[in-house]
């Protein structure tokens, strides 16, 4: 049976506190191996219109594709943004030991086995 592919979720925030509530979730309902969060960072974007910059907090989601969509649908009933920034990256490298620790990490996936 081939492994569970890993994949890393960037997800922004207005705040550090709220992005560390969002990842402890995660975490805890076996969606995620890990969240880091950067509590500083600037987002220059367009909304309604307009050119905005904005003091943001970014988080860096450890997953498996197959929690993903869980882990989108969880981030979007607890962010508060009415459309939160969730982009999945697949993992293309990385080491054994630690994609092998994500994998078993991740407990609540398609319920095949390979967490």
């Amino acid at each position: 049976m081939p492994e569970a592919a890993v994949r890393v979720v960037f997800v922004t925030g207005p705040d550090a506190d709220t992005l560390e509530s969002i990842g402890r979730a995660l975490v805890e309902e076996g969606l995620a191996a890990c969240v880091n969060v950067f509590p500083e960072i600037t987002s220059v974007y367009r909304w309604d219109g307009e050119t905005r910059v904005d003091p943001e907090a970014l988080a860096m989601i450890k997953t498996t594709e197959s929690c993903v969509q869980a882990a989108r649908l969880r981030v979007a009933e607890l962010h508060p943004y009415e459309v939160p920034e969730f982009v999945a990256i697949e993992v293309a490298e990385g080491s054994p030991a630690y994609l092998r620790w994500v994998r078993e990490s991740v407990t609540n996936g398609s319920g095949d086995g390979e967490a």
